[in-house]
């Protein structure tokens, strides 16, 4: 692997707005000397845009972080920014997220997660024309969906996945795909990260934590699927942005293969905390730090607010990451413990909303 140095580099984070996206701007201006951030988002409103505004507000105070509003889609913006800023390493992480709205509104995910992320690798290929700034390293974030309802467990990335049970799925697996040919093709060094169920505070409000916080403080009741028989690897966000900031500093090597064509220099990684947690349980130790914070009162019947229901359409049962290559190759595992997360993201909520 070739040493990617940070210090002094401009980086083009997409869905900078968004929940890791913003974590990772962050990172990267308070601990980075003399980095830039260029941040890209459309703030659209998939979830509560204040939140996104939130985010923004953080970084903003940062002078070397840039925001340019707008979409992946939008090629010729997406030009522009490599044009005026001619970023060294990007970070895609602009997606339309989601398994279930992914039935409701597909044409979100084409435009974002298809065209957009096409537009991304165009803009990549040509930082390696003539008199332009050749991008050192494209990180992109491919989603733990993409192992479908894949029976072995522990999920590793030398499974096939040839096999998604939502759009959202095929859509990351074809992101997959597309960095794989154009690493081959152009020889842009590129790395996947599969991440797996990502929490903590400032969250995404689709996500099961939040939304069942939502509800439960609004008396309302919580549907908690499969009959409460889904394991879910839950990965705390900190825990997540170390693992990008370690992989964008060491970019896939170029070679040559036997047939005097490029070996892609290609790499795909899980990010989970390779222990799958039963949903009853977390819903358990989320309720109990939901008191603790102040967010529900002491006296509070959980039991009464909850509904075991069947399993909805493009779910899987069980998420479970193996990180045996993440560890390898980068020395980190993540290792946030659930209660310690979910402690944090009941504090923050309890500023946030109360």
């Amino acid at each position: 692997m070739s040493k990617v140095v940070l210090e002094g580099k401009t980086v083009f984070v997409t869905g900078v707005a968004g929940f890791i996206g913003s974590n990772l701007a962050k990172r990267l201006l308070c601990s980075t000397e003399n980095v830039t951030v260029i941040g890209m988002d459309n703030m659209n409103d998939y979830y509560d845009v204040q939140l996104k505004q939130a985010r923004l507000a953080e970084l903003s105070v940062y002078p070397a972080f840039v925001f340019v509003k707008g979409s992946i889609a939008d090629k010729a913006l997406v030009n522009r920014v490599f044009e005026q800023y001619k970023p060294q390493l990007v970070v895609n992480l602009a997606a339309q997220a989601g398994v279930r709205y992914s039935i409701v509104n597909p044409d979100a995910y084409i435009a974002s997660n298809l065209i957009g992320f096409y537009n991304i690798l165009e803009a990549c290929r040509h930082s390696y024309d003539e008199g332009h700034t050749p991008v050192e390293h494209l990180v992109y974030a491919s989603s733990s969906s993409v192992y479908g309802s894949n029976k072995k467990v522990p999920y590793s990335t030398e499974d096939k996945v040839d096999n998604p049970v939502s759009l959202y799925a095929a859509t990351k697996k074809s992101n997959e795909l597309m960095a794989h040919a154009y690493a081959k093709l152009y020889n842009i060094p590129s790395t996947g990260l599969r991440f797996f169920t990502v929490y903590g505070p400032a969250g995404r409000p689709d996500m099961a934590y939040f939304g069942f916080t939502n509800k439960l403080r609004a008396g309302k009741t919580i549907q908690i699927f499969n009959y409460g028989n889904c394991k879910r690897d839950f990965t705390y966000i900190d825990d997540i942005v170390t693992g990008i900031e370690k992989v964008m500093q060491k970019a896939p090597d170029r070679a040559t293969g036997d047939d005097g064509l490029p070996v892609p220099p290609y790499a795909l990684y899980n990010i989970g905390n390779n222990h799958p947690e039963n949903l009853l349980d977390f819903v358990q130790i989320l309720s109990e730090e939901l008191v603790r914070a102040g967010v529900l009162p002491e006296d509070y019947d959980f039991e009464a607010h909850k509904e075991l229901v069947p399993m909805q359409p493009g779910d899987v049962p069980v998420t479970y990451a193996d990180t045996s290559a993440l560890e390898r190759d980068f020395g980190f595992k993540p290792c946030t413990d659930l209660r310690e997360g979910l402690r944090r993201f009941a504090e923050w909520y309890a500023k946030f909303y109360m």
